[in-house]
C-alpha cells in the first residue's frame, strides 16, 4: 500500500522459483489506475478521437499494468538491472505512448524556446537524481518517496515529450531536445557501468539468486541505460527529421 514501509514498494526481493507469483494487488494502485484509465477514455470519446486512439490506449494501459501489477515489479526489488529497465520503459516508452493517446488539441500549445530548454533541464535533473545511490535507497525505503520518484520520473518525461511532439515546436529545438536526451542517457549509463564497486545498498545480496553479483547487476543496469534506452529518443529524431524532408517544399530541396 501507499506509506512508509521497510521492505520496497514492490515487496521484498523475490527467489527466482517465486518471480512469476508476485503480482502486485495494492488496490489503492488498482484503483487510481482503474479511474485514470476510465477518465483517459472518457476524454479521447468527447473529443471524437476514441477511434483512431484507441490502439494506443490499450498499449498505455497494458505496459503500465506490466511495469507495476505484474511480477516484473517484484523482480525490480531483486536486481538493479530490472529496475533501471522499468524506468527505462517508463520515460522512453510509456511516456510518449501517453502523449500520442492524448487528444490532438493537447500537443498544440505553443511553446519558447526558454521553456523547451527548461524542460529538458527538469528532467534531466529528475533522472538523474532518481540514479544517484542516496535518493533511490531512500525510494526502495519508503513507499511515499518510491511513488514521488515514479511520478516526478512520468511528469517531467512526459513534459519532455508534450514538448518535443507538439507540431508547434520548432524542429531544431524539438531535435536538440532528442539528441541531448541520448547524451545524458548515454553518460548516466556509463557513469553507471564503470563504477567500480556496487553502490546501491538495495540490491546487496538480493541479485546472488539470479547469479549476478551486485557489481555485474549494476553494470547491466548501465548498459541497459547506456545502449537500449536511448534507443526510443533516436528513433523519435530519425522521424522528426524524415517528417521535416517531407515537409520541405519541393523547390527548397532542388536548389
Amino acid at each position: 500500500m501507499f506509506g512508509p514501509g521497510l521492505d520496497p514498494y514492490c515487496g521484498p526481493a523475490p527467489l527466482p522459483g517465486e518471480v512469476l507469483w508476485q503480482w502486485n494487488m495494492d488496490p489503492v494502485l488498482l484503483s487510481a489506475m482503474a479511474v485514470t484509465a476510465g477518465a483517459h477514455a472518457i476524454l479521447l470519446r468527447n473529443a471524437g478521437e476514441w477511434r483512431g486512439k484507441r490502439t494506443l490506449y490499450a498499449a498505455l494501459w497494458l505496459l503500465l499494468a506490466a511495469l507495476f501489477i505484474s511480477p516484473l515489479c517484484a523482480l525490480s526489488s531483486a536486481l538493479f538491472s530490472v529496475r533501471v529497465a522499468h524506468h527505462v520503459v517508463l520515460i522512453a516508452v510509456a511516456a510518449p505512448i501517453l502523449v500520442l493517446s492524448l487528444p490532438d488539441r493537447w500537443r498544440a500549445w505553443p511553446q519558447s524556446r526558454g521553456m523547451l530548454g527548461l524542460i529538458f533541464t527538469l528532467h534531466v535533473a529528475v533522472v538523474w537524481l532518481w540514479h544517484a545511490p542516496a535518493p533511490y535507497a531512500a525510494a526502495m525505503a519508503n513507499d511515499l518517496v518510491f511513488w514521488a520518484m515514479q511520478l516526478s520520473l512520468i511528469i517531467s518525461a512526459v513534459a519532455l515529450w508534450l514538448a518535443v511532439l507538439s507540431p508547434a515546436a520548432p524542429f531544431g529545438y524539438a531535435l536538440t531536445l532528442l539528441l541531448g536526451s541520448v547524451i545524458q542517457m548515454g553518460l548516466l549509463g556509463a557513469v553507471i557501468t564503470f563504477a567500480r564497486v556496487p553502490l546501491y545498498l538495495p540490491h546487496f545480496g538480493t541479485t546472488d539468486p539470479f547469479g549476478l553479483s551486485a557489481l555485474s547487476d549494476q553494470q547491466l543496469a548501465g548498459l541497459i541505460m547506456w545502449v537500449p534506452a536511448t534507443l526510443p529518443y533516436l528513433g523519435a529524431a530519425l522521424l522528426l527529421i524524415g517528417r521535416g524532408i517531407a515537409n520541405t517544399p519541393a523547390a527548397g530541396r532542388a536548389s
